[in-house]
């Protein structure tokens, strides 16, 4: 059974996969609009799966739980927000403040002020 739910499970990454790589962009009113019907992501023909405003974004999530799947967060990544190995990265180890400073330390030593040529006048001859 967990391998027929496998096999359906990357059937519809593929479909997923498929319907943001050929969905219309409007850029008149700022939204992606499915090109085909999807009638396993349970998605029609000129449906709206992007905008800027007022939408509630299609989950992947969502149509996995659809098809009554047992855990569907193990076929699905985290989001960066919630975590994941690089935002651990990204707070644990990762401390960029003092890279940064240790950086400007060595290209921005200050050299010591010479004394100035001809009296601060410059090297020009009169």
């Amino acid at each position: 059974m967990t391998t027929n739910q496998k096999q359906l499970v990357e059937e519809l990454q593929t479909e997923w996969k498929k319907l943001w790589r050929e969905r219309l962009d409007d850029k008149v009113r700022a939204e992606g609009v499915a090109i085909n019907d999807y009638t396993e992501l349970f998605i029609d023909k000129g449906t709206v799966i992007h905008a800027t405003r007022d939408f509630k974004a299609l989950n992947f999530k969502e149509i996995l739980q659809e098809y009554e799947i047992l855990n569907a967060d193990r076929y699905i990544p985290p989001d960066p927000s919630v975590g994941g190995w690089t935002k651990f990265v990204k707070d644990n180890i990762t401390n960029q403040k003092q890279k940064r400073q240790k950086i400007k330390a060595v290209f921005y030593e200050e050299k010591e002020k010479k004394q100035p040529a001809n009296k601060g006048r410059g090297w020009l001859h009169i």
